[in-house]
Protein backbone atom coordinates (compact mmCIF):
# COMPACT_ATOMS: atom_id res chain seq x y z
CA UNK A 1 0.00 0.00 0.00
CA UNK A 2 1.37 3.62 -1.44
CA UNK A 3 1.27 6.47 1.46
CA UNK A 4 -0.93 9.64 1.08
CA UNK A 5 -0.24 12.95 1.81
CA UNK A 6 1.00 13.69 5.63
CA UNK A 7 1.74 9.83 6.15
CA UNK A 8 4.77 10.03 8.72
CA UNK A 9 7.64 7.58 7.69
CA UNK A 10 11.23 6.72 8.36
CA UNK A 11 13.90 6.42 5.73
CA UNK A 12 17.55 5.80 5.49
CA UNK A 13 19.38 7.43 2.66
CA UNK A 14 22.73 7.96 1.06
CA UNK A 15 23.00 10.52 -1.43
CA UNK A 16 25.59 11.85 -4.45
CA UNK A 17 26.35 13.84 -7.30
CA UNK A 18 25.17 11.68 -10.17
CA UNK A 19 28.17 12.62 -12.36
CA UNK A 20 31.10 12.61 -9.99
CA UNK A 21 29.76 9.58 -7.51
CA UNK A 22 30.66 12.42 -5.00
CA UNK A 23 28.66 11.04 -1.81
CA UNK A 24 27.64 14.36 0.28
CA UNK A 25 25.14 13.22 3.15
CA UNK A 26 23.76 10.17 4.63
CA UNK A 27 21.71 9.14 7.46
CA UNK A 28 23.99 5.97 7.88
CA UNK A 29 27.51 6.39 10.29
CA UNK A 30 28.91 3.96 8.58
CA UNK A 31 28.36 4.81 5.13
CA UNK A 32 29.45 8.55 6.43
CA UNK A 33 32.77 6.90 7.85
CA UNK A 34 33.46 4.88 5.08
CA UNK A 35 33.31 7.67 2.16
CA UNK A 36 35.68 10.00 4.44
CA UNK A 37 32.45 12.13 5.44
CA UNK A 38 31.48 11.36 8.81
CA UNK A 39 30.84 14.39 11.29
CA UNK A 40 31.20 13.55 14.80
CA UNK A 41 28.36 17.07 15.80
CA UNK A 42 25.77 15.46 13.27
CA UNK A 43 23.22 12.84 14.89
CA UNK A 44 22.55 9.71 12.42
CA UNK A 45 19.47 8.09 12.12
CA UNK A 46 16.77 7.62 10.13
CA UNK A 47 15.13 10.51 8.54
CA UNK A 48 11.39 11.39 9.77
CA UNK A 49 9.14 12.42 6.56
CA UNK A 50 5.69 13.90 6.18
CA UNK A 51 4.86 12.41 3.12
CA UNK A 52 4.29 15.09 0.22
CA UNK A 53 5.03 18.03 2.41
CA UNK A 54 8.44 19.39 1.60
CA UNK A 55 10.44 17.46 4.13
CA UNK A 56 13.15 16.98 1.70
CA UNK A 57 13.58 18.18 -1.76
CA UNK A 58 11.28 17.71 -4.32
CA UNK A 59 12.23 15.01 -6.50
CA UNK A 60 12.68 12.77 -3.69
CA UNK A 61 9.06 13.74 -1.98
CA UNK A 62 7.77 12.54 -5.17
CA UNK A 63 9.23 9.25 -5.61
CA UNK A 64 8.41 8.70 -1.66
CA UNK A 65 4.90 8.81 -2.52
CA UNK A 66 4.73 5.57 -5.04
CA UNK A 67 6.95 3.69 -2.76
CA UNK A 68 5.89 1.36 0.09
CA UNK A 69 7.23 0.38 3.37
CA UNK A 70 10.24 -2.42 3.54
CA UNK A 71 10.82 -1.08 -0.04
CA UNK A 72 14.26 0.30 -1.42
CA UNK A 73 14.91 2.43 -4.45
CA UNK A 74 16.97 4.41 -6.61
CA UNK A 75 16.40 7.84 -7.49
CA UNK A 76 17.50 9.97 -9.34
CA UNK A 77 16.62 13.77 -8.98
CA UNK A 78 17.04 16.61 -11.69
CA UNK A 79 18.09 19.86 -11.09
CA UNK A 80 14.87 21.76 -11.32
CA UNK A 81 13.85 19.17 -8.41
CA UNK A 82 16.51 19.26 -6.41
CA UNK A 83 18.63 22.05 -5.68
CA UNK A 84 17.94 24.39 -8.56
CA UNK A 85 19.14 25.27 -11.61
CA UNK A 86 22.30 27.22 -12.31
CA UNK A 87 21.66 30.66 -12.27
CA UNK A 88 24.19 33.02 -14.26
CA UNK A 89 22.24 36.19 -12.18
CA UNK A 90 24.01 34.67 -8.83
CA UNK A 91 27.62 34.72 -10.18
CA UNK A 92 28.95 38.48 -8.63
CA UNK A 93 32.02 40.80 -8.87
CA UNK A 94 32.80 42.08 -6.03
CA UNK A 95 35.43 44.79 -4.96
CA UNK A 96 38.00 42.73 -2.65
CA UNK A 97 37.88 46.09 -0.24
CA UNK A 98 34.12 44.99 0.97
CA UNK A 99 35.66 42.15 2.45
CA UNK A 100 37.62 44.57 4.80
CA UNK A 101 40.20 42.97 7.15
CA UNK A 102 39.90 39.32 5.77
CA UNK A 103 40.51 40.91 2.07
CA UNK A 104 44.17 38.77 2.51
CA UNK A 105 42.73 35.97 4.03
CA UNK A 106 40.38 34.28 1.31
CA UNK A 107 40.67 32.11 -1.30
CA UNK A 108 39.48 30.72 -4.29
CA UNK A 109 37.20 28.13 -2.79
CA UNK A 110 36.55 29.26 0.31
CA UNK A 111 33.02 30.35 1.57
CA UNK A 112 32.26 33.65 2.64
CA UNK A 113 28.84 35.46 4.00
CA UNK A 114 28.34 38.75 2.84
CA UNK A 115 25.08 41.02 2.78
CA UNK A 116 23.67 37.96 4.59
CA UNK A 117 24.17 35.62 1.58
CA UNK A 118 26.66 32.99 1.56
CA UNK A 119 28.51 31.90 -1.40
CA UNK A 120 31.56 30.28 -3.02
CA UNK A 121 34.79 32.39 -4.13
CA UNK A 122 35.75 31.48 -7.44
CA UNK A 123 38.11 34.24 -8.57
CA UNK A 124 40.38 36.75 -6.87
CA UNK A 125 42.16 39.46 -9.10
CA UNK A 126 42.55 43.04 -10.26
CA UNK A 127 41.23 44.22 -6.61
CA UNK A 128 38.10 41.95 -7.22
CA UNK A 129 36.46 38.63 -6.21
CA UNK A 130 34.05 36.83 -7.87
CA UNK A 131 31.77 34.81 -5.44
CA UNK A 132 28.68 32.32 -6.54
CA UNK A 133 25.66 32.32 -4.57
CA UNK A 134 24.35 29.40 -6.59
CA UNK A 135 23.63 26.40 -4.22
CA UNK A 136 27.14 23.81 -4.75
CA UNK A 137 25.03 21.49 -6.24
CA UNK A 138 23.03 23.50 -8.64
CA UNK A 139 22.63 22.47 -11.90
CA UNK A 140 23.79 18.57 -10.76
CA UNK A 141 21.08 15.37 -11.01
CA UNK A 142 21.32 13.78 -7.70
CA UNK A 143 21.07 10.13 -7.04
CA UNK A 144 19.29 8.88 -3.59
CA UNK A 145 19.73 5.17 -2.71
CA UNK A 146 16.96 5.23 -0.55
CA UNK A 147 15.27 2.41 2.52
CA UNK A 148 12.04 3.27 3.32
CA UNK A 149 11.97 1.73 6.62
CA UNK A 150 8.44 2.06 8.08
CA UNK A 151 5.51 4.26 7.84
CA UNK A 152 4.66 5.45 11.85
CA UNK A 153 0.99 4.69 12.11
CA UNK A 154 0.78 4.73 16.43
CA UNK A 155 0.61 7.67 18.46
CA UNK A 156 3.66 5.89 20.56
CA UNK A 157 5.86 5.81 17.28
CA UNK A 158 5.10 9.13 15.67
CA UNK A 159 5.78 10.78 19.71
CA UNK A 160 9.01 8.59 19.55
CA UNK A 161 10.22 9.80 16.05
CA UNK A 162 9.23 13.85 16.48
CA UNK A 163 11.25 13.73 19.53
CA UNK A 164 13.95 12.41 17.81
CA UNK A 165 14.19 14.88 15.47
CA UNK A 166 13.84 17.91 17.08
CA UNK A 167 15.93 16.89 20.58
CA UNK A 168 19.56 15.93 19.30
CA UNK A 169 20.92 13.92 21.91
CA UNK A 170 21.42 10.11 22.87
CA UNK A 171 17.93 8.02 22.19
CA UNK A 172 18.35 7.14 26.00
CA UNK A 173 17.74 10.47 27.28
CA UNK A 174 14.65 11.15 25.19
CA UNK A 175 11.83 10.35 27.85
CA UNK A 176 7.58 11.08 27.45
CA UNK A 177 5.13 9.97 28.67
CA UNK A 178 1.33 10.05 27.27
CA UNK A 179 -1.25 10.13 29.69
CA UNK A 180 -4.94 10.19 27.66
CA UNK A 181 -4.98 13.49 25.69
CA UNK A 182 -1.98 14.71 27.40
CA UNK A 183 1.87 14.64 27.22
CA UNK A 184 4.91 14.84 29.44
CA UNK A 185 8.12 15.88 27.60
CA UNK A 186 11.20 15.87 29.46
CA UNK A 187 14.04 17.89 28.87
CA UNK A 188 17.29 16.40 28.99
CA UNK A 189 19.42 18.33 31.64
CA UNK A 190 22.21 18.56 28.62
CA UNK A 191 20.25 21.16 27.07
CA UNK A 192 18.71 23.42 29.59
CA UNK A 193 21.16 26.04 28.46
CA UNK A 194 20.42 25.61 24.71
CA UNK A 195 19.86 28.96 22.90
CA UNK A 196 17.47 27.62 20.97
CA UNK A 197 15.43 25.60 23.24
CA UNK A 198 12.60 27.77 23.29
CA UNK A 199 12.90 27.35 19.40
CA UNK A 200 13.12 23.61 19.68
CA UNK A 201 10.15 23.17 21.97
CA UNK A 202 8.09 25.51 19.92
CA UNK A 203 8.85 22.83 16.59
CA UNK A 204 8.03 19.70 19.31
CA UNK A 205 4.46 20.95 19.91
CA UNK A 206 3.57 22.46 16.77
CA UNK A 207 4.40 18.54 14.72
CA UNK A 208 2.79 16.71 17.86
CA UNK A 209 -0.32 18.61 17.60
CA UNK A 210 -0.20 18.56 13.67
CA UNK A 211 0.28 14.66 13.53
CA UNK A 212 -1.80 13.76 16.84
CA UNK A 213 -4.84 15.53 17.19
CA UNK A 214 -5.76 13.89 19.91
CA UNK A 215 -3.87 15.98 21.94
CA UNK A 216 -4.93 18.38 23.89
CA UNK A 217 -1.57 19.35 26.32
CA UNK A 218 1.73 19.06 26.34
CA UNK A 219 3.70 19.46 29.24
CA UNK A 220 7.75 19.92 29.01
CA UNK A 221 9.84 19.16 32.33
CA UNK A 222 12.73 20.54 33.58
CA UNK A 223 13.83 19.32 36.52
CA UNK A 224 16.76 20.84 38.38
CA UNK A 225 19.01 19.23 40.92
CA UNK A 226 20.85 20.41 43.76
CA UNK A 227 24.51 20.21 43.09
CA UNK A 228 26.60 18.68 46.25
CA UNK A 229 29.54 20.94 47.23
CA UNK A 230 32.96 19.69 47.25
CA UNK A 231 34.50 19.61 50.69
CA UNK A 232 36.83 21.96 51.45
CA UNK A 233 40.02 20.44 51.71
CA UNK A 234 41.90 20.68 55.73
CA UNK A 235 44.22 23.45 55.84
CA UNK A 236 47.93 22.14 55.92
CA UNK A 237 50.13 22.34 59.38
CA UNK A 238 53.11 23.88 59.31
CA UNK A 239 56.54 22.07 59.96
CA UNK A 240 58.39 23.32 62.81
CA UNK A 241 62.03 24.02 62.45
Amino acid sequence: MTFTKGSLVLIDYTAKVKDTNEIFETTLAEEAKKHSIFDANLKYQPKLVSIGESWVIKGLDDALVNAKAGEKLTVDVPPEKGFGLRDPGKVRMIPLRKLGEDAEKVSVGDTITMDEKTGVVRFIGSGRVQVDYNHKFAGKTINYDVNVLKSLDTNEEKITAILKRHLLVDDSKIISKLNGNSLDVTIPEEIFGAEGLRIIKHFIQNDLFKFIPALENISFIETYNKKAEKPKAAPLEAKSA
